[in-house]
């Protein structure tokens, strides 16, 4: 049985011929046929690098229980058990520090915020007084509407 017109990752006549007819349509297609010529035989290995990858990354970050002090989300603590109560409740006393300090750090950046707000509002106004008394020296005291 004669395989070569068969699509396989090999340089067959078929490849070769859908290469050329690649290259002459629309460059980019010829450029992976002759990619897939090259290199397709390694097609699963790349597949099961990906799905190796992909299982990783799941198990790292989808896989994790963190606490819920971090982002402020809902408590996550409860869902975390190490099976040794005195580490589950230093830990959950520390969660706890950590998110009233979390909001401590909070309170003190909403009043830091309103005092630069004043204080950009107190130099606005000397700014715009500044300008107001150099008009009125310019037209002599009278103003103009």
């Amino acid at each position: 049985m004669d395989h070569s017109f068969t699509l396989r990752p090999a340089f067959t006549p078929f490849t070769i011929l859908l290469m050329v007819l690649g290259f002459m349509a629309f460059w980019p297609l010829g450029v992976l046929m002759l990619a897939y010529i090259v290199w397709g035989h390694r097609i699963p290995a790349f597949r099961q690098d990906w799905r190796d990858a992909k299982n990783s990354w799941k198990r790292e970050f989808h896989g994790r229980r963190f606490g819920a002090c971090a982002w402020g989300g809902s408590d996550r603590s409860a869902r975390y058990d190490s099976g040794n109560s005195a580490f589950d409740e230093y830990r959950q006393a520390e969660l706890r520090r950590l998110d009233e300090e979390r909001r401590r750090l909070d309170g003190e950046r909403a009043e830091f915020e309103a005092f630069v707000r004043n204080l950009r509002r107190a130099k606005d106004q000397e700014e715009f007084d500044r300008f107001m008394s150099e008009r009125r020296g310019k037209n002599g005291g009278a103003t103009q509407l």
